[in-house]
């Protein structure tokens, strides 16, 4: 277990157990057949797969969140965390308890993800949030999928100054008010908007915070801005991609070293973009996402003139 400290990023949300398997060619219709290439076993859950970006780029990084259990899959994945160098001081292996599970399939550019999140939700598994953890960091990132202790956490958080950068939540939610950074995937979007226009969205989420609004789009442009500026859109870097899966919690976590940094808002969602664009270049992409210098080099390569 790795030991306490006071953490640069304090990370709270969803931990699970995960197997991965890489798919030959494209996932297959039903009762159809597809070749597994690989088959490892990673971490699962949001705050989980940000925690290892960040500390991989060389930030500390304290997690809490979901239960693991004592088992082999439990004491497996908080094995993963502290290998990676984050602190799993806060999770604590629950007796005959399982804890939430994934398995996804990559195929191609695109994951299918089978899980246990909603008994997760359903059932309350979750440590509450300690104040004197998030007191002591510089940056709060944040999953919004635990409602209650996800607010508390923001507001003690807003009250002592510390950024927040949180992800996927509706246009109305209270966490809004506390965030210093919201990401919101396309998935999301056409998920709980599905008949509304980009723009409409976009700008109602900027007029319910303060903070910085970033609209994720895969291979498209990303929109990102705050309530009194125009919107700005960032292209994506092209690469090849080998695995998707994490590319989100990459690019999640990439807004917080941002922040961490106090850099500008472009410099910022320069070096998420380029964050989740590497990770997805590699297999399996959050265990193995890039250091901070290769990232650096990343976007040197293709600035103008690079």
């Amino acid at each position: 277990m790795a030991a306490s400290t006071a953490p640069d990023v304090y990370a709270y949300g969803v931990v699970s157990s995960s197997t991965l398997y890489r798919v030959r060619g494209a996932f297959p219709a039903p009762e159809g057949y597809a070749e597994i290439d690989d088959v490892l076993h990673m971490t699962g859950g949001e705050a989980a797969n940000s925690a290892i970006v960040l500390a991989r780029l060389g930030a500390g990084v304290k997690l809490d969140g979901s239960w693991i259990g004592d088992d082999d899959s439990g004491r497996r994945t908080r094995d993963l965390l502290s290998e990676h160098g984050v602190d799993t001081s806060r999770l604590a292996l629950r007796e005959n308890y399982r804890g939430a599970q994934e398995v996804v399939f990559a195929a191609g550019e695109t994951r299918t993800i089978f899980g246990t999140y909603g008994a997760l939700q359903d059932n309350e598994e979750w440590n509450s949030p300690r104040e004197d953890d998030i007191a002591a960091a510089k940056v709060v990132c944040l999953d919004p999928f635990f409602a209650a202790p996800a607010r508390r956490a923001a507001r003690i958080a807003h009250e002592a100054g510390i950024p927040v950068v949180t992800v996927d939540c509706t246009h109305d939610s209270p966490l809004l008010g506390h965030i210093s950074a919201v990401v919101i995937a396309e998935s999301f979007l056409r998920e709980n908007y599905p008949d509304r226009e980009i723009d409409d969205l976009f700008r109602q989420y900027r007029a319910a915070t303060a903070g910085l609004v970033i609209f994720t789009f895969g291979g498209r442009p990303a929109w990102y801005g705050r309530n009194d500026e125009d919107p700005r859109f960032l292209p994506p870097f092209e690469i090849d991609p080998v695995d998707t899966t994490g590319g989100g919690d990459s690019f999640r976590a990439g807004i917080v070293y941002g922040f961490l940094n106090a850099w500008d808002d472009d410099r910022t969602v320069r070096f998420a973009a380029a964050v989740a664009a590497l990770n997805c270049t590699r297999f399996p992409g959050v265990l193995n996402s890039p250091s901070l210098a290769e990232v650096e080099a990343f976007i040197a390569a293709r600035a103008p003139g690079g």
